[in-house]
């Protein structure tokens, strides 16, 4: 990557919308950038490095606020691995009981699935699950 970089060329570098690169900016999660003559935003390689961070902690499931403490925890806290572990112990936990759900969900279907026969009868199995309270 060049030293100054356009949101466009920033977009491409991290596979991240150009708007959400604006988002990112107004909530404070990636700083703002100087802005040409022509108030252009201009990016360097540091926000390449966030952005980048951030779109991975996104694809691992963190919520920003969680993103913005480990973005927090990683500029300097003294702290920073015990910290992680923690919030990232935490997430997983998440993670697992939204596993364990889906399976429950998974299993539900399936069973109102092969009750269902897919003819053409005007009653349907899954559909009185769902009316059902």
């Amino acid at each position: 990557m060049a030293k100054d970089i356009s949101i466009g060329g920033l977009s491409t570098a991290t596979g991240v919308n150009i708007e959400t690169i604006r988002y990112y900016e107004r909530i404070g999660i990636i700083p703002a950038p100087p802005r040409t003559e022509g108030g252009h935003r201009v990016y360097d390689p540091g926000h390449q490095g966030r952005l980048n961070f951030v779109r991975r902690g996104r694809e691992l499931g963190f919520t920003l606020d969680q993103i913005r403490t480990l973005l927090n925890l990683a500029d300097g806290s003294g702290d920073t691995c015990a910290k992680v572990k923690s919030l990232t112990l935490d997430h997983l936990a998440d993670v697992e009981q939204k596993i364990a759900d889906l399976v429950v969900m998974r299993d539900v279907l399936s069973a109102h699935a092969e009750q269902c026969e897919g003819d053409l009868a005007p009653a349907c199995p899954l559909i009185d699950t769902l009316y059902a309270a």
